[in-house]
C-alpha cells in the first residue's frame, strides 16, 4: 500500500482520485446536459473498465452489463476515477477496483440516494472479489431495491 504523505496526509492513489473528480467536474461544465454528454460519460466509463488490470476489468464489466440490464435509467459515469451510475445527475451506485487503492478486494457500493433502507442500519457497500451468478443476481437485486 501507498504510504500517505506527512504534509497532506493523503495517499499518492487518494490524491490522483481527487484529481480525477476535479476533471469530471471541469468535463461537466464544458460539455453541458443532454445526449452528448451521457455517450461521452459512457465512454468514458467503458474506457476505464477497458484499462483496469484483468481481475478488476471482468468484475466491472459484468457489473455495467448488469445494471444496464436491470436498470437502463442510470447513466454510466465515472466517479473519483471509478465506474459510477447515477440518477438524474446524483451517484447511485459505484465500483471501487482492487487495484485503484491496492486492497485485497475490490467493492460496490451505494450513495445515500440509494434506497436500501432496512431498520436504523444497513449495509451500503459490498466486498467484491469476482462476479459470478449468485454474485451478480444479487447485485441486480441490490439496484432494483436502491431504486425503490
Amino acid at each position: 500500500m501507498t504510504e500517505k504523505d506527512t504534509h497532506s496526509g493523503f495517499t499518492d492513489a487518494e490524491r490522483e482520485a481527487m484529481r480525477a473528480r476535479a476533471e469530471e467536474i471541469r468535463a461537466e461544465k464544458e460539455q453541458g446536459k443532454g445526449a452528448k454528454k451521457r455517450a461521452a460519460d459512457r465512454k468514458k466509463l467503458e474506457e476505464l473498465i477497458a484499462s483496469m488490470p484483468a481481475p478488476d476489468r471482468a468484475a466491472a464489466a459484468r457489473i455495467h452489463e448488469i445494471i444496464g440490464t436491470v436498470a437502463p435509467q442510470l447513466d454510466p459515469r465515472t466517479w473519483y476515477g471509478m465506474p459510477a451510475w447515477a440518477l438524474d445527475g446524483e451517484v447511485l451506485c459505484f465500483f471501487t477496483h482492487a487495484s485503484k487503492f491496492e486492497e485485497r478486494y475490490s467493492s460496490f457500493g451505494f450513495n445515500a440516494p440509494a434506497q436500501l433502507d432496512d431498520g436504523h442500519m444497513w449495509a451500503t457497500s459490498f466486498a467484491v472479489t469476482e462476479v459470478d451468478d449468485e454474485v451478480a443476481d444479487r447485485i441486480a437485486a441490490l439496484v432494483y431495491r436502491a431504486l425503490g
